[in-house]
């Protein structure tokens, strides 16, 4: 079934016409400094590693500009090349770049240090990461399967690199798999069933290469000769042997469950133009996917396709399957998703300007260039509301909705996310239909005279710290601080979960070790909402007080006792998730 979004209610587009009038009265704004004291991300001034920047419940830790291989000797004003996506193994980030690729010691989150420099071009250069197997995307005609930087010999290359990174100082290419498409994106699911082989899910957005650069590409649709766009591709990876990684399937994610017609979908835009009255940039027409997530504890993935957000069965994860799909009059280009842990909401980002044009300027509405998010029930999705960043950028600056991933607070659904020139945003929609913003970090423009490319292309949590990759200017790490939005304990809970690895575009179920920072979390939660009165409010920072004076002096029954007295005392239904993680944690001691 097909579903159009809609604002909530006539009310909720009054609302939104409201905050679109008055854009730059940020301090109406949840997050937001107050009207009396505007916002200080108005106005910063510009440069390429001196420009200013603001602010606010984050405290910068670090930042590293681009080592010399990813610099443009030809033009190293702007930064280029471009910095993108990345991913986390062990005490590293790999770090992507359009000319290859960086490993970066972040065991010392303050103190960052770059390990290794691959140069490898060929653009996009997205990275994932799955034990000592490192995935890189290559969709520019640039790219050859040696990694040379003479684009007019050797083999050339669009497709899915596979490095093997056992080593880190002397990373090794084992695989690299030709697609008719390239590789713009791509996703590494693995499969809770077999952990023999990985599969990556593979984006190309490029146009079809000619069949005399790879047999059987094919740009037609009428012929019946299996055309290349219309589909994503399934590459199996031995991870023993990924030597061995090639294309399983290709499915057809778009077709018409009646007519069979592979372009089933959105094939372009809507309305003539896009309601800001510009012509679309870029065209919302579903012959790939941008981005897709997956979630394999729960069996779902979610892609952003271009004209069309799509739900996707993935059980199989040769053969996923799509299971519904939603479309917006208001987005321009169906950018990336992620869920919330629970895998009862998806977000979905809008790429509107395609990444280089300037579309959070204060005549532009808060529905465009947003995240959309809905919520997931019965395997359907029902849009919720729109969160885009809460404050105006200038015409120097391209600001759209990008990469961003989960911050795990337990109770609470909190997501960061970069809008290239717009910054770093922290969110949060645990109410999916009032998204807040909760903290955020932006610089002023590249060039405070013209418009170029920059800003952060991913933003993503990471073993209890924040980190950024800006395309022009380099590596960012981020701590969070408390504020009214977000207690020490909940930023402690969530820096008390660990990962082996983490790519946002493979989700992992996030899990907390019961704990007092666990506890005390949902118990400030309570406090926060008011939904905890006295007595018993003073009653359990008591308990949970002699509780941890206990268990710090080795006396584990006599904590255990205090928890379990105060889980007694939690009866309304508004506390279950304290009462859980109270006699969790007495079970533990």
């Amino acid at each position: 079934m097909k579903h159009r979004l809609g604002f909530r209610s006539g009310r909720g587009r009054q609302a939104l016409g409201v905050l679109a009038a008055g854009l730059l009265m940020v301090g109406v704004l949840p997050g937001a400094a107050s009207a009396a004291e505007p916002d200080p991300r108005i106005g910063l001034g510009g440069g390429w590693l001196d420009a200013q920047s603001a602010i606010s419940n984050l405290e910068h830790l670090a930042h590293r500009d681009k080592p010399a291989g990813m610099v443009d000797p030809a033009n190293p004003g702007n930064g280029g090349f471009y910095n993108s996506d990345f991913g986390f193994g062990g005490k590293y980030a790999f770090t992507g770049n359009y000319n290859g690729f960086n490993i970066i010691d972040v065991s010392k989150p303050a103190d960052p240090t770059l390990v290794t420099s691959v140069v490898c071009p060929g653009g996009q250069g997205d990275l994932s990461v799955h034990g000592n197997l490192l995935f890189m995307s290559v969709e520019e005609t640039r790219g050859r399967v040696d990694c040379g930087t003479n684009p007019n010999v050797g083999t050339r290359f669009q497709g899915v690199r596979v490095f093997d990174i056992s080593n880190v100082l002397n990373p090794v290419q084992v695989a690299a798999v030709q697609l008719c498409r390239g590789s713009h994106t791509h996703t590494v699911v693995a499969d809770p069933k077999d952990p023999a082989n990985v599969y990556v899910y593979v984006s190309g957005t490029a146009s079809v290469r000619p069949a005399t650069t790879m047999e059987g590409c094919n740009n037609n649709l009428a012929d019946g000769e299996n055309p290349s766009r219309w589909r994503i591709e399934v590459i199996k990876v031995p991870v023993a042997a990924p030597q061995q990684a090639a294309v399983v399937n290709q499915p057809r994610l778009f077709a018409d469950p009646g007519t069979g017609r592979i372009d089933g979908l959105q094939n372009g835009p809507q309305t003539p133009r896009h309601p800001s009255g510009a012509t679309w940039s870029p065209t919302p027409n579903t012959n790939a996917c941008h981005d897709i997530t997956a979630y394999p504890e729960i069996g779902l993935a979610a892609g952003a396709c271009q004209g069309n957000g799509i739900l996707i069965d993935i059980s199989d994860p040769a053969n996923p399957r799509r299971i519904d799909e939603v479309s917006d009059p208001n987005f321009a280009y169906w950018h990336s998703a992620t869920f919330n842990n629970d895998g009862t909401k998806v977000i979905f980002t809008d790429e509107w300007g395609g990444g280089s044009g300037a579309r959070c300027r204060d005549t532009d509405q808060p529905e465009w260039g947003a995240n959309a998010i809905f919520d997931i029930a019965n395997r359907k999705m029902k849009f919720a509301s729109y969160y885009k960043l809460p404050v105006p950028q200038s015409l120097q600056e391209n600001c759209v909705a990008h990469n961003g991933s989960l911050i795990p607070v337990p109770g609470r659904d909190i997501m960061m996310q970069a809008w290239y020139q717009g910054g770093i945003s922290v969110f949060d929609f645990t109410d999916s239909a009032n998204p807040r913003e909760i903290a955020f970090f932006d610089r002023g423009p590249v060039n405070p005279n013209a418009l170029v490319l920059a800003g952060f292309w991913s933003a993503y949590w990471y073993n209890g710290n924040l980190y950024g990759n800006e395309i022009a200017r380099g590596f960012d790490v981020f701590k969070l601080k408390p504020s009214q939005y977000l207690s020490k304990a909940e930023i402690q809970a969530a820096e008390e979960v660990r990962l082996d690895q983490f790519n946002a575009q493979g989700q992992p179920k996030i899990t907390w070790t019961p704990s007092f920072a666990v506890a005390r979390a949902h118990y400030d939660q309570l406090v926060r909402a008011g939904a905890i009165g006295h007595p018993l409010n003073s009653q359990v920072d008591k308990f949970l007080a002699r509780a941890e004076e206990f268990a710090a002096d080795g006396k584990r029954s006599a904590a255990e006792a205090q928890l379990r007295a105060l889980s007694n005392k939690l009866g309304a239904p508004e506390h279950q998730a304290l009462k859980t993680a109270v006699l969790k944690l007495a079970e533990s001691l």
